[in-house]
């Protein structure tokens, strides 16, 4: 059977207690409805709680919930065992929650995600240097993980994921990452974007709108290390409000993480349009013309254009590197009006024309 989490906003006067004595509930009468309730997690600071049940459908769970005591959850996703132990730690009740009567679990599902991305400085060295280098460099990572508690979600080549309890240890290892791997920085760009939330949001994902957020901070703030307003703010009140180290973290904003992810919202919905232009942006997120400019070099060091362009070519070389179409193909796909310009604004952010990178690049 499929597997599912919830979640319940529950009132201030839910306790931890109270949330053992419905999990008890549920226990109770699950055979009736064909599920199986696993575990939870209960944050008493956020007042939130998260079940993870084995169930025939989301229905089932419901109706268990209902009957067992009235608290039916605000939203249920579907989700895979071994990717939920990746970010929580686990999949069954603690061993020192077993231990008491009542089997109270005060652990928040809330985490810190980090997601690293790495690319080659020179296309064409690609190959050389994932065959040479990209093992040594991963497994700093992965030392750099152990080291911090940190836990690998997912690992793909130039992308990593993973998932800490605490918002210190991330941070951390993302400055010792950074350190450990500073002698491979000449043929490697290293990013690191760290931000935190909840599993179950709106979203059909597990913790998806937390990865959004770190991928677009490691993707387009241009700091090698760059996390949200909510990680700055809990690593600092870990640290009786020492304020955290400019120098080698960046920290965005609550303005500016809105303005990153209201512009990286509609560009992925617009930007294969051969059309788009500034002025659709400043229309859309509602700036006069000078406002967006500013905005967008003080956020992402780029003009509106450069950013299009520069998204539009991430797309393309992704699409080279499927080799499904050919460069003409390509061009139209990504917005460009023909394949001569795209070649030259190929050429201008990657030193070598696309079909040079096609015939060397090897999937």
């Amino acid at each position: 059977m499929p597997i599912y989490m919830d979640r319940h906003d529950v009132s201030d006067e839910v306790t931890a207690e109270i949330v053992a004595q419905l999990h008890q509930a549920d226990l109770k009468i699950q055979d009736k409805y064909n599920c199986k309730g696993i575990t939870y997690w209960f944050d008493d600071g956020r007042k939130t709680a998260f079940c993870l049940v084995e169930a025939p459908n989301k229905e089932a769970i419901q109706k268990m919930h209902n009957h067992a005591h009235g608290q039916v959850p605000h939203r249920i996703i579907e989700v895979d065992d071994a990717v939920v132990e990746s970010f929580l730690g686990r999949i069954e009740d603690p061993v020192k929650a077993k231990n008491t009567a009542l089997n109270i679990i005060n652990d928040p599902a809330f985490r810190t995600i980090m997601v690293i991305r790495t690319k080659p400085l020179h296309l064409l060295e690609h190959n050389k240097f994932v065959k040479a280098n990209y093992q040594k460099l991963t497994g700093s990572i992965h030392t750099s993980l152990n080291t911090h508690k940190g836990r690998m979600v997912k690992q793909q080549l130039y992308y990593c994921l993973a998932a800490f309890d605490s918002v210190t240890q991330a941070v951390q290892c993302a400055l010792d990452i950074q350190n450990s791997t500073a002698n491979q920085q000449n043929q490697w760009a290293l990013s690191i974007g760290l931000s935190a939330g909840v599993p179950v949001t709106e979203k059909d994902g597990i913790f998806e709108d937390t990865i959004k957020i770190a991928e677009r901070l490691c993707e387009y703030d241009s700091s090698p290390i760059s996390i949200s307003t909510e990680v700055k703010d809990l690593y600092e009140s870990e640290h009786l409000n020492v304020p955290i180290n400019s120098s080698f973290v960046h920290a965005l904003s609550t303005t500016d993480e809105k303005f990153l992810n209201n512009l990286m919202d509609y560009i992925e919905q617009v930007w294969d349009k051969t059309t788009l232009n500034a002025s659709d942006f400043c229309k859309n997120l509602g700036y006069s013309k000078s406002q967006f400019y500013r905005k967008m070099m003080a956020v992402l060091g780029k003009s509106p254009n450069t950013f299009i362009k520069d998204y539009r070519l991430e797309q393309a070389l992704q699409l080279l590197q499927k080799q499904t179409d050919n460069i003409s193909e390509v061009a139209f796909k990504t917005g460009f009006n023909s394949a001569a310009y795209f070649s030259k604004c190929f050429v201008d952010k990657y030193g070598l024309l696309p079909s040079k990178y096609t015939r060397n690049y090897i999937a």
